[in-house]
């Protein structure tokens, strides 16, 4: 208990004094969270021991105000530690491949020492210490949190795409057994099971089509729930309102019906709710990163589903300005910066189009952030760069083009990737999307590849794309 207390002590006093920052690292899956976190972590790491040029947008490394960066023990001990060396040690391996995905909440801690430029604190003390602590979630369990305010009625209700399109076709077994069900009858743990686990094939099926929006997202990643009854329910798509009125008031209370909102209720107030509770109250700053461009490859449910699920990321979080009271008893997310993640995948050329792109994306979320009156920013990045840009001639001309090794055969491949919408395709953008060219082919058509990453030497500072402009306007005034 005296632990517990000297914790909560002295986060108060880090947050009164304003020492410390925790910045929530937020996405879909493969959305490259991992990446960008071992990234953001390495360019800290090296502000000191490369050249200024390093990080030009960043103020505080290129005029000197950082003097050191170490990571030092986190706060919270039952957090699993984010494996930065792990991840590391993956990109200098020869060949270099990518870092493992996120499987679970991991937490880092950074001790940043600087030098005060300006603010009234610099006339007691001329140095201090930010403590950055950087948080990753699994972009699955994320999307769980608009349940927090749905019962299962509602959660049912809004899983109507399941009858739908692309996805209708991937759950029709799963559909078809649904349908015989008899949700009056006694259940039997047997037949749940079974029919979770078809729901749970339909979900994983949808993920390697490309579809983000998948819910509930611990059947995909069930972590220490494998297995459990909690992660044994499933949507009743098939039920007309009428039908759940007539079975809220008629099923009995061991009905196949009544065990499966129990379980949805279990998931949502006991999972949900405490996974939000443990880890969302208390965020200073926050980014949303999102790969714009593979749900491009996979066409238009898929790049919905993107939608859909990048403007459920944000809605329960806690945003507004900050100031002494807040950071005491309230913290509240004072910036929020919506990133477009593997620009480097696209020519230099088209970076704007990315980036107005991703702003179209969440022009929702961004107009409630907004309003709540923090800084929100939009920025395309590539947290590892894996291509590079070069000119190719083409029938006389020249043109930019990216070139990098292919992931799916390992082969240096230069291409012509193609060209980024600048706003949300609608329809006959995608009935075009097969034609491939117009002049100097850069019609509708587009194939964003996936590259491995550029070799890494030991002591390297790993290649990036813009970080330093995500690290200028989330760290930039805590050193002036």
């Amino acid at each position: 208990m005296l632990n517990t207390l000297q914790k909560e002590l002295n986060q108060i006093i880090n947050r009164g004094f304003d020492r410390n920052l925790r910045l929530a690292v937020t996405g879909l899956s493969r959305s490259g969270k991992t990446a960008f976190i071992t990234s953001l972590i390495n360019q800290l790491l090296s502000v000191n021991q490369t050249s200024p040029n390093h990080l030009p947008l960043f103020e505080a490394a290129r005029n000197g105000s950082i003097l050191a960066v170490k990571r030092v023990p986190q706060n919270d001990f039952s957090v699993p530690r984010f494996d930065y060396e792990a991840n590391l040690n993956d990109l200098l391996q020869r060949p270099p491949h990518w870092c493992r995905s996120t499987r679970g909440v991991s937490e880092t801690r950074l001790a940043i020492r600087f030098q005060r430029q300006s603010g009234l604190l610099r006339h007691v003390k001329e140095r201090g210490t930010l403590y950055l602590d950087i948080f990753d979630y699994p972009g699955e369990w994320l999307l769980d949190l608009p349940l927090l305010n749905l019962d299962f009625q509602q959660w049912s209700l809004e899983q109507h795409q399941i009858t739908q399109g692309v996805r209708a076709e991937l759950a029709q077994p799963w559909l078809a057994a649904l349908k015989k069900l008899d949700l009056n009858a006694v259940a039997n743990e047997d037949v749940l099971a079974k029919l979770a686990k078809s729901y749970t094939d339909y979900l994983h099926q949808c993920k390697e089509q490309g579809m983000q929006f998948i819910q509930p997202g611990r059947f995909v990643l069930p972590g220490e729930l494998e297995g459990a009854p909690a992660l044994q329910f499933f949507p009743l798509v098939h039920v007309s309102e009428a039908d759940w009125k007539r079975l809220k008031k008629d099923a009995k209370s061991n009905s196949y019906f009544a065990l499966l909102t129990k379980r949805y209720d279990y998931y949502r107030n006991k999972v949900v709710k405490g996974f939000y509770e443990q880890y969302f109250s208390t965020f200073d700053r926050q980014v949303i990163l999102a790969d714009c461009l593979t749900p491009l490859n996979h066409g238009r449910q898929a790049f919905l589903d993107m939608q859909a699920g990048l403007n459920g990321l944000f809605k329960n979080f806690h945003y507004g300005s900050r100031n002494f009271l807040t950071r005491l008893f309230s913290p509240r997310i004072d910036k929020l910066m919506f990133i477009a993640t593997k620009a480097d995948h696209i020519t230099s050329d088209q970076m704007p189009n990315l980036v107005s792109l991703m702003r179209q994306l969440v022009q929702e979320g961004g107009r409630h952030a907004e309003f709540a009156g923090i800084d929100t920013e939009y920025v395309a990045i590539a947290a590892i760069r894996a291509t590079k840009q070069v000119i190719v001639n083409q029938n006389g001309k020249q043109i930019k083009a990216i070139q990098g090794v292919r992931s799916k055969d390992k082969q240096l491949i230069t291409l012509y990737p193609g060209s980024v919408p600048s706003k949300l395709p609608n329809q006959e953008f995608w009935q075009k999307r097969a034609n491939f060219g117009g002049e100097n082919g850069t019609g509708v058509h587009f194939e964003f590849d996936h590259f491995e990453p550029q070799p890494l030497e030991q002591g390297d500072v790993i290649p990036h794309l813009r970080i330093d402009a995500v690290l200028q306007f989330l760290l930039g005034d805590r050193f002036e």
